[in-house]
């Protein structure tokens, strides 16, 4: 069955960096499109990022525009979330996704097929 574990989430100063990885299986990875999404309490999941198959295009929301940035390593099928500047704000769950359909196209209304268990991240005052 597909699986996609996040790793790398923690404690993190406001200010600091902090990388968070996904390891997909079960699935053809270079087939799928990924993304990063978020929630918080009473919040909606919220798609930050996503990455096209092969890697070439992405999708930045405006929140996270400048500071995070997302990759994918197809030969390891592992997709990461690359976060700078953390803000209070940015604490949350964080998921991994991977969909068939054009997620940096669709942007806010991709809706992927397959989700990791999120991986917390909280960032201090």
């Amino acid at each position: 069955q597909v699986q996609l574990v996040e790793s790398g989430g923690g404690l993190v100063q406001a200010g600091g960096s902090l990388r968070l990885s996904c390891a997909a299986s079960g699935l053809t990875f270079s087939s799928y499109n990924m993304g990063w999404f978020r929630q918080t309490p009473g919040k909606e999941r919220e798609l930050l990022l996503a990455i096209s198959r092969s890697g070439g295009s992405t999708y930045a929301g405006y929140s996270v525009k400048g500071r995070f940035t997302i990759s994918r390593d197809n030969a390891k099928n592992m997709v990461y979330l690359q976060m700078n500047s953390l803000k209070p704000e940015d604490t949350a769950v964080y998921y991994c996704a991977a969909g068939n359909t054009a997620a940096v196209s669709m942007g806010r209304q991709w809706a992927p097929d397959y989700w990791g268990q999120g991986t917390q991240v909280t960032v201090s005052s």
